[in-house]
């Protein structure tokens, strides 16, 4: 959604969404980084309760440009830590898209029957109502009131974004259900909460913007698989919607509805078990808060077992990791596509890793490096961005996307993290503005630039089983975090 999303640019008359990950480093909320913790601290300020107009959500215009924002880029740290500052005012709820206004797959678009227990079905397509999304793999999900079953107990949501590049599992509230909504208990036990009792929130940093809203448990059922008691994060929650942080709202513009995210979710499948593990050692800016009211909330530190939670490593078996599996397609793309989620690696015969594979060891944030045309850069490769991004000034672009008079074959050179090489890869791209224009859903050659970093996304899946492998984790002859293809 990495890094996660909205993250919307516009080719019109096509809405295309960009959803460059939250990876990285130090102030991705769907990121996160290692287990011991190296975020900075900051200085916590009760905020006061606000006054005046609404917080706009971003609607579906259209930003500056496709390129990531700097500070919540993938590839390089949000801007320092700061004091966590008074949130901005607000006094009506945020619009949300309504879960009707989703769509729902049509008769040709039924996913296949699982062929194992660890395996659910992926599709791409796009079938939204009144705007088009490419490059987006959708999951359904389940949700549930811990330890409850019953058919009042539980909600099923689809169109949830499968996202490698970040972590934790975040739904939309309208397409969740806002009655079924608050029987999801908030979490609570920040631990710089005195009392102990306030709700935990967050706000989750993406290269594209921000979601915002509550921390709640869920039993998390995908496929055949459930993640017990996990913490999600129920985005544009009503009871915390007129209201969000200035220290969330000045990194980007709102990903709170359907249509601003593009999905109804996200499932974030990262390397790691927890979103934000710096965060359990201090606040960190634009990240956790406990709220004793909707309108005051202060910037917390919230231990691993409160945090948004990556489902997988919650699984009781086949949860060391994932396996997305895409089709290779046309040149000019394909109006839909059906894949498949695998859990685990090397867990039984459906998951094992090839003879030889190429295995990119990584950070706990998916960091590698790649090499483009003698530029060495920071990398990831993220299923949730849904396109190539790099910088290269010699491909003309259009409407923030690359649009050459011809299709450009090209290739980089993956370096494992620390740094023996791995993969040359080749790549091509081709005019944007001529894919959007067929109005498929699924490219593998669909680019746009970027500053600082390569980013892999979704087009890189296409014709390959990618391997995800978390952190800490044995998968086959190797412990996570890696990559694999």
């Amino acid at each position: 959604m990495k890094k996660l999303f909205s993250h919307c640019a516009s080719s019109s008359p096509l809405r295309v969404v960009l959803l460059a990950a939250s990876v990285a480093l130090s102030a991705c909320g769907g990121g996160g980084g290692d287990d011991n913790g190296s975020g900075q601290p900051v200085t916590n300020n009760a905020p006061v309760k606000p006054g005046g107009t609404a917080v706009a959500p971003a609607g579906a215009s259209a930003p500056s440009g496709a390129s990531v924002p700097s500070g919540a880029s993938a590839a390089q740290p949000a801007s320092p830590p700061e004091t966590a500052s008074t949130p901005s005012a607000a006094s009506t709820p945020a619009a949300v898209t309504p879960a009707s206004e989703t769509g729902t797959p049509g008769n040709n678009d039924t996913p296949p029957a699982p062929a194992a227990e660890n395996i659910v079905p992926i599709n791409v397509f796009s079938d939204y109502t009144d705007y088009r999304v490419v490059n987006m793999p959708y999951v359904s999900v389940t949700f549930c009131v811990p330890g409850k079953q019953g058919a009042s107990q539980c909600a099923t949501v689809d169109h949830m974004l499968l996202d490698t590049g970040s972590v934790g599992v975040r739904v939309i509230a309208s397409a969740l259900g806002g009655a079924f909504s608050s029987k999801l208990p908030s979490q609570t036990g920040a631990s710089n909460d005195t009392t102990g009792k306030a709700a935990i929130a967050q706000c989750a940093l993406f290269a594209s913007g921000y979601t915002w809203g509550s921390t709640r448990g869920a039993d998390v059922t995908i496929g055949k698989k459930t993640a017990s008691g996990i913490s999600v994060q129920v985005i544009g929650d009503s009871t915390y919607a007129a209201w969000v942080p200035n220290d969330c709202t000045s990194r980007g513009q709102s990903m709170n509805t359907v249509k601003d995210l593009g999905a109804n979710g996200i499932v974030g499948i990262g390397h790691l078990a927890h979103d934000y593990p710096e965060a359990a050692q201090s606040p960190q800016v634009a990240n956790y808060y406990y709220c004793p009211t909707p309108w005051s909330c202060t910037a917390a530190s919230v231990p691993l077992d409160r945090q948004t939670a990556n489902p997988v490593q919650a699984f009781a078996t086949d949860n060391n990791g994932t396996i997305i599996r895409l089709p290779a397609l046309p040149s000019m793309g394909q109006a839909s596509v059906k894949g498949e989620l695998v859990f685990g690696i090397g867990t039984r015969d459906n998951n094992a890793l090839p003879a030889r594979p190429t295995i990119l060891v990584v950070g706990d944030r998916g960091d590698f490096t790649t090499s483009y045309k003698t530029r060495a850069m920071t990398s990831v490769i993220d299923s949730g961005s849904n396109g190539l991004f790099f910088p290269d000034a010699s491909l003309p672009v259009q409407n923030y996307w690359f649009a050459p008079a011809a299709v450009q074959s090209l290739s980089a050179t993956a370096f494992s993290n620390p740094g023996d090489v791995q993969s040359t890869i080749p790549f091509s791209i081709a005019n944007a503005s001529t894919l959007f224009d067929l109005g498929y859903a699924a490219h593998d050659n669909l680019g746009a630039p970027i500053s600082s970093m390569f980013l892999w996304g979704l087009p890189f899946f296409y014709g390959r089983d990618v391997y995800t492998a978390l952190s800490g984790m044995q998968a086959g002859a190797q412990k996570g975090p890696y990559v694999a293809f």
